[in-house]
């Protein structure tokens, strides 16, 4: 049996074959408003990365405690791999690793990352996939092309993985990396995560990246739609708004919560007389503010429906493998290790609500004891502080 089991794993790749998963023991409103610049950031004020400076496109993490460690055999058929979709279930959280999304943007982002060989060179191998200069618009702008959807995407993600090799360079920063026990990231950062915890590539993420960008500018661009987020009120009462403004609206036109960001702050999404209606009605429901958004179109509802097709295919082309970490999603709040289910759940992420109130209670609620933002700003720290004060949460930037 132990001569079956070896052959097999030298066969088969090791993160589809044998997957090894560590078990640890263990201000105002008007600030707020000012800084929700999009609707996956409609914010608030208020591994080991085993790529080396040699090797920054091989995105991984060291399996840590091997003697604790729980093993998980996948069973092949033909070429094709299942992995037990619920191997990461019980997780325990101690070390997080958290990516933002896009509004995170910011002209002089990356100019830290020219000082760093490896964060640098990510830039490079981006510029070639992308076909331009994607550190020069980071660092110099103009702040309209960066905003857009098409560059913004992109630039997140590349400068988010840039900061790692950033921390990873400082005094202590590889023990932290090799710490990190799971990761999530907000909208687009999960793509990010995904890319941290060795789901895929950081080429072929990028690529998907690139894509999901261009999918969703154009499912805007095919209908009248927009976001707007809902200062002071908590979901319950968001809801109530959203249903007082659709009785007003016809089918096309309606709104939903897109994003349940964390108390007190909730993007609504949809067609452009719905969100009107709902900006006309806030006051009456004791809103505090209203902020519309500065995105291209209603994000994370049907509107983007146009932009699954699309991404199916490129997610159906693309090598995906078992987190070595969780991460965890953001239409469930939940980590998921099939392959197959990743890519159902990254398709269907651009028309579903997203889950980041819950993902952060969940961490919190089941012991996370530190947590790290990788990336420009500094909202997802912001957004742990509103759920839990005592939140630790470091910013690494690039």
């Amino acid at each position: 049996m132990r001569s079956l089991l070896h052959r097999t794993i030298l066969r088969t790749p090791p993160a589809l074959s044998l997957i090894l998963r560590t078990l640890p023991s263990s201000a105002a409103a008007t600030a707020m408003a000012a800084a929700a610049s999009s609707l996956l950031l409609p914010s608030v004020s208020l591994n080991n990365l085993c790529s080396s400076s040699r090797n920054a496109s091989s995105l991984c993490l060291p399996v840590k405690n091997i003697s604790r460690s729980r093993v998980s055999m996948s069973v092949s058929a033909g070429s094709q791999t299942t992995v037990n979709d619920t191997l990461f279930a019980d997780y325990k959280p101690t070390s997080a690793f958290l990516f933002p999304g896009q509004g995170a943007q910011a002209v002089g982002m990356g100019k830290e990352a020219q000082s760093v060989a490896a964060a640098e060179e990510l830039y490079k191998k981006a510029n070639d996939i992308l076909g331009y200069d994607l550190l020069d618009i980071c660092v110099n702008g103009p702040k309209e092309k960066l905003d857009s959807t098409v560059i913004s995407q992109p630039a997140i993600y590349v400068t988010s993985l840039a900061a790692v090799e950033l921390l990873r360079v400082r005094e202590g920063g590889e023990q932290i990396i090799n710490s990190v026990d799971v990761t999530c990231g907000l909208s687009l950062g999960e793509y990010t995560a995904l890319a941290f915890a060795g789901a895929f590539s950081f080429e072929d993420g990028l690529k998907l990246v690139k894509l999901r960008g261009e999918a969703m500018q154009a499912a805007a661009d095919a209908a009248k739609s927009a976001m707007v987020s809902i200062i002071g009120l908590d979901s319950e009462k968001v809801q109530h708004l959203c249903d007082a403004a659709n009785q007003e609206v016809d089918e096309a036109d309606k709104v939903q919560i897109a994003n349940y960001l964390c108390p007190g702050n909730y993007a609504v999404s949809g067609g452009l007389k719905g969100i009107e209606a709902v900006e006309a009605k806030a006051k009456s429901f004791k809103a505090r503010l209203t902020v519309r958004l500065a995105v291209a179109g209603a994000f994370h509802t049907s509107f983007m429906e146009p932009a699954v097709s699309r991404l199916e295919a490129a997610l159906a082309a693309t090598e995906i493998r078992s987190p070595r970490i969780p991460v965890i999603s953001n239409v469930d709040a939940q980590p998921h290790a099939d392959p197959d289910t990743i890519k159902k759940i990254l398709a269907r992420q651009v028309t579903s609500p997203v889950q980041w109130e819950t993902t952060v209670k969940t961490l919190l609620s089941k012991g996370l004891k530190s947590s790290y933002e990788l990336g420009p700003g500094k909202v997802i720290a912001g957004i742990f502080k509103r759920v839990d004060k005592s939140a630790s949460v470091e910013n690494i930037s690039a």
